[in-house]
């Protein structure tokens, strides 16, 4: 490969890098925004939420297209196609965390005419900011090609399951306890399904880290820690 190529080559690969940081750092962005919106309930703020997501999926169809305009022009190899093939699944998982921040910012609005249930929203916000910091690792190993933080982030989204099934329990206590906890109870547990499955698609963006590095996926299957036998969530939108 000539010098010329070669160095178009390496600005297009850090072309896509910068796309793919600028797509994280809105994602973070919309995961603490939702959190203090629900925590708040602000419905402005939640509704800032929704419009903010048309930037991350603008995003996505961009970081798709140029790196199928790569792959077909410089027919890349080795670590330069996987990394290519990863931030085309990275930017899909960065997509689904931001509607499932979208999902929050939804239900706030619906929770703000309901009975508050006491000490929900704190366990949620605690919740999803641990989300958040788990994506800023993941995002940072992807930037340093650090392996060793990504596998730290797939042992430590058992920590998000564990928030998410003690959250569980008490809405279940709650409704239990009165009638009329129910509809808002069942609006929390959507919540609170919708981020703990942020933490499944930040663990997946810490896979393609391995993958992209290494040229193989990681060898164990990661336990999960969500040992509840209801799912009341829907797919997002």
């Amino acid at each position: 490969m000539s010098d010329h190529i070669t160095s178009a080559y390496d600005r297009d690969l850090e072309s896509v890098e910068i796309l793919i940081t600028r797509m994280g750092g809105l994602v973070e962005q919309a995961i603490l925004n939702a959190a203090s919106a629900f925590e708040a309930q602000d419905e402005e703020a939640a509704q800032e939420v929704r419009r903010a997501d048309r930037a991350i999926d603008a995003l996505e169809d961009q970081l798709n297209e140029e790196a199928a305009r790569i792959i077909a022009l410089r027919a890349p190899m080795g670590v330069d196609l996987r990394a290519l093939l990863s931030v085309i699944k990275i930017s899909g998982n960065l997509e689904r965390i931001g509607d499932y921040a979208k999902n929050m910012a939804k239900r706030t609005t619906v929770l703000a005419s309901l009975p508050q249930v006491d000490g929900s929203a704190a366990a949620l916000r605690r919740m999803a900011r641990e989300v958040g910091r788990l994506l800023t690792d993941a995002l940072d190993a992807y930037v340093r090609r650090d392996v060793e933080l990504a596998r730290e982030v797939l042992q430590r989204d058992a920590d998000i399951d564990q928030m998410y099934n003690a959250l569980f329990r008490e809405l279940l206590t709650f409704m239990l306890e009165d009638p009329r906890n129910i509809t808002p109870c069942m609006h929390l547990h959507f919540i609170a399904k919708n981020t703990e499955r942020m933490g499944d698609h930040v663990t997946a963006i810490a896979e393609q880290v391995i993958y992209m590095v290494t040229g193989q996926h990681p060898d164990e299957d990661r336990p999960k820690g969500d040992n509840t036998s209801v799912d009341t969530s829907v797919p997002a939108v």
